[in-house]
């Protein structure tokens, strides 16, 4: 089989397909259009977030027996066309669902304790203790939305503090030892801190909005390493201006599909992102919860164990 390679990668990938016997090909810096034109050429295909793999490119991808796609989501594919056409989808979320869990909890532990809070006013000569008194962990009920592998890593990680674990999630009997899988309304009573871990899809798309929000019993934390466009900006912002969202930690953003820099440089930062960035209360990072040193290696070694058992 011949693989065309779209974006770097651990070195693992090529070295052990080739090893299996594929012709490997790179290419990082074409145009789709470009891409598009040679595609027929090719039985397989290993991509991040190059670009969206649509209908049209499928149609001339006509050899096409694979993608796999080095990240846990399949939402810059056009999945059920790609299956219609006998096309096997290949992803990697077991690779870095314990980078996600890990960068989860650093987010909220940071959070109760001000850390970035604190860290700067010590770095601006201020010493203010009961100002960044902090919030613990134990005894808080944590309500998670998704229960997949980035779910039940989080999950995992809790194990060593005296919480409550809920989740829900629209499949039937996946909870497990350290998550009580309960209705929507019975994690929406019972929440203290809200983590999303959902792919991109229809219905999670703006999930998060200002009547989602509101139907929460108690003030609650809110902790998203799963998909920026899953969460109305403006709604969190007006909820974290009320209190009913007591603090956030966002490690995607709707904007970042976009040109992110040009936020900064061409006057066009959304008011809402204004406030965030601003705000005591609210951590951001740039969609590395899943990105590691380690994650980058089982990624990539995850996708050849799946090609392998595939196709070998």
């Amino acid at each position: 089989m011949k693989v065309l390679h779209l974006d770097t990668n651990h070195s693992l990938l090529i070295h052990q397909l080739k090893e299996l016997g594929f012709t490997n090909e790179e290419d990082y810096t074409s145009s789709k259009e470009e891409i598009v034109n040679k595609i027929n050429q090719y039985e397989g295909i290993v991509i991040r977030s190059r670009f969206t793999i649509d209908k049209m490119f499928l149609d001339k991808a006509t050899n096409l027996k694979f993608i796999g796609r080095v990240g846990a989501g399949l939402e810059n594919i056009d999945c059920d066309y790609a299956i219609k056409k006998g096309i096997t989808l290949i992803s990697a979320p077991e690779g870095n669902r314990n980078a996600v869990g890990e960068h989860a909890l650093g987010m909220l532990l940071s959070l109760f304790n001000k850390l970035n809070k604190a860290d700067k006013e010590v770095s601006n000569g201020k010493w203010l203790r009961e100002e960044n008194r902090g919030v613990e962990l134990d005894g808080k009920t944590v309500g998670l939305i998704g229960y997949g592998n980035m779910g039940k890593a989080f999950a995992k990680k809790l194990r060593g503090f005296d919480v409550n674990v809920l989740c829900y999630d629209i499949k039937p009997d996946v909870g497990d030892e350290n998550c009580k899988q309960v209705s929507l309304e019975q994690l929406q009573q019972e929440t203290d801190v809200l983590s999303l871990h959902t792919p991109q899809t229809a219905l999670t798309i703006n999930m998060i909005d200002a009547n989602f929000i509101e139907s929460f019993s108690k003030p609650f934390w809110l902790i998203n390493t799963a998909r920026g466009k899953s969460v109305v900006t403006k709604d969190l912002v007006t909820a974290l201006e009320s209190g009913k969202v007591l603090g956030a930690g966002l490690d995607v953003l709707e904007y970042e599909k976009k040109s992110f820099e040009n936020l900064f440089t061409n006057n066009e930062m959304p008011e809402a992102f204004q406030y965030l960035i601003n705000a005591e209360n609210v951590i951001l990072s740039p969609h590395v919860a899943g990105w590691t040193i380690e994650s980058k290696e089982k990624l990539a070694q995850t996708i050849v164990d799946k090609i392998k058992a595939k196709f070998c």
